[in-house]
């Protein structure tokens, strides 16, 4: 059994793929300018909770991208039972190399995602394929303070070098080119009752699956030290929606 199988298999049939959840989506987006039937591309979407609900915020057009052909399975199933094929689209497609027009969308949404290409380098990227003031929504693994513990500094570190504070993060976008609209902290409840809860019952299932592979059940364990790491260090860090405009 390969690693990847068993963490997609973690995580398949979730409602989303990142902290999160509708409240936190529609917060985001009512800082955004009013926009008449915008063009939105929410990359790296997963199962597209945060597609859906931006069609039905925006009463624009919606693109949810991703890579893994089964989360978008699950989008396409979404859209056919809300009945809005005719304004929200499932494309198998990579963050690094987006292949959409320049200046041809009016928001980049990336929920719990731009962690995978890097938040500076997603912003300076995806740019040019904003109109003039078009806007980017992006919620990243953020350090609430300076000097975390040597325990989650090392996780990071290891997972995410990247990782920076607020201030770091604003000073990143602006040297790339956006504006500060807006930005709040995600509750420690978004990472709970949307994720980590069934994340957690998923893993306590598949343990008995694979109590005879060693190397499942190490992808096991890693999702649960991942998950007891924030138990233990969640005053440290968490994610951060910045509201940024094209400038």
């Amino acid at each position: 059994m390969e690693a990847l199988e068993v963490f997609f298999e973690i995580h398949s049939g979730l409602d989303r793929e990142a902290p999160g959840g509708d409240r936190y989506t529609r917060q985001a987006f009512e800082m955004l300018p009013e926009m008449d039937r915008p063009r939105i591309l929410d990359i790296g979407c997963g199962p597209g909770a945060s597609t859906m609900e931006l069609a039905r915020l925006s009463n624009g057009h919606v693109t949810g991208l991703d890579l893994h052909q089964p989360f978008l399975d699950q989008l396409s199933k979404r859209i056919d039972e809300a009945g809005l094929s005719d304004r929200v689209e499932a494309v198998n497609g990579s963050m690094f190399d987006l292949d959409f027009p320049a200046e041809s969308l009016d928001v980049l949404w990336a929920e719990g995602s731009i962690y995978i290409i890097g938040f500076e380098k997603g912003l300076r990227e995806w740019r040019s394929l904003l109109r003039p003031g078009g806007c980017l929504v992006a919620s990243e693994a953020t350090w609430f303070r300076p000097e975390p513990p040597k325990e989650i500094r090392d996780f990071w570190k290891a997972g995410y070098p990247g990782i920076g504070t607020i201030p770091e993060n604003l000073e990143r976008a602006a040297a790339c080119g956006y504006r500060q609209i807006g930005l709040f902290t995600l509750p420690e409840d978004a990472w709970w009752v949307g994720y980590y809860n069934h994340v957690e019952k998923r893993v306590q299932a598949l343990r008995k699956k694979y109590a005879d592979e060693p190397e499942a059940l190490a992808v096991l364990d890693e999702e649960i030290m991942e998950i007891e790491l924030y138990r233990k260090y969640s005053q440290w860090y968490g994610y951060v929606f910045f509201v940024l405009q094209k400038t």
